[in-house]
Formats: structure tokens, sequence, C-alpha cells
């Protein structure tokens, strides 16, 4: 007997957090290669661009018993120039990617767990909160046109449309007062060299 999968997850503990681990930094470069290479088809065989050597990934993990075991969501972070930072490769793995019953974990130190809408949102307020503790003045991202509504409702404005890997793309920004700074500056000393 074949069953199918269910349509929703069962494990409704994430865990957001820089990654780290090495299987962690594997399933980041795996979900993002399943996204924007297999499943849209943006880019072939490889998604990584000049921003990934200085790139911090993060990544929203499935937790089982006390136990993270898979990555289900990514976002990447990176300074371009003094105080301006960037967010990209924002995806999601399909099962998640409806998600709203959910606790997140680690999205600031010693707070108890937060509850957030989605998890691509609780991703988006990671990656900016954590830029604006690292200094960021503004924060950009190029968000494709689908996804416009989302950021919208998380309080970032279109600056103008543009056109990358031939789709109609939103250059905007978020505001910065709706992100209080992480307190989770620790978290870049961690990092791999």
């Amino acid at each position: 007997m074949i069953l199918d999968p269910p349509s929703t997850p069962k494990c409704r503990h994430l865990h957001f957090r820089f990654a780290r681990e090495p299987w962690e930094r594997q399933g980041y470069c795996d979900l993002r290669r399943e996204i924007f290479c297999e499943e849209q088809s943006i880019f072939e065989g490889t998604d990584r661009d000049e921003h990934d050597a200085d790139a911090l990934p993060i990544v929203a993990v499935r937790n089982r018993m006390g136990v993270g075991d898979e990555v289900v969501g990514v976002v990447r972070i990176d300074e371009r120039v003094p105080g301006v930072w960037w967010g990209s490769r924002l995806g999601v793995a399909e099962p998640y990617r409806k998600l709203t019953d959910f606790t997140a974990h680690n999205v600031f130190e010693d707070e108890a767990p937060l509850r957030f809408s989605s998890v691509g949102a609780t991703l988006i307020y990671k990656a900016v909160s954590s830029a604006h503790a690292f200094g960021a003045q503004r924060f950009f991202a190029h968000v494709q046109r689908q996804n416009v509504p989302l950021f919208r409702r998380l309080h970032w404005d279109s600056i103008e449309e543009v056109t990358l890997h031939g789709r109609l793309h939103h250059k905007m920004e978020a505001d910065l007062l709706c992100y209080p700074a992480s307190t989770l500056l620790q978290e870049r000393a961690l990092q791999p060299a």
C-alpha cells in the first residue's frame, strides 16, 4: 500500500538561525537548487553567484524531538556597501509554504518562541532584524512579482520594477523601524571562516 504524504507537515517547531553546521549548509544549498534551478528554472545547474562568498546563510530548520533534521527554508543576507544590506534567495520547501500553525524558535535570543504568519515571513523578519543588528541603515531585495503583496504586508516599499533572469521583479526596501535589531549579534562571530 502506498500512502500519499500529508499535505501539511506534522512538525510544528521550526528553528530560524544562521547555517553553521555542515548539514545545514548542505541543506541550504540543496533547497536553493531545488527551488531556483529545478522548480522555477531560473538558473541552470546552480544559483550561486558573486554574492555567495560574503553572504550569511539563514535557514529554517524542522525540529523533531529536540533535534534539527531538515532545512525547510532559506534566505541569505549580505552587505554590499557600508550600511546597505540585501536579502536574496528567499525560498521555502513546498510542503511548508502554506504552514501557518508553527512555533518559531531562535528569531531572537533568550526570548520565548514566537508566532509568525508564514515560514517565508519569519525568514524575512530574521534576515532584516539580523542585518539591522549588524548596522544596516537600509535593506533591499529584488522580489519576484508574485511575492510583492507579502512584502508590502511586512512593511516593504516597491522602488522600481526590474527584469532579472527573464522575470519581472520589484526592487523593494524594508522599513527598518518595523524590524528591531536582533539580539543575536554573537551568531555572526560563530560563522565558519
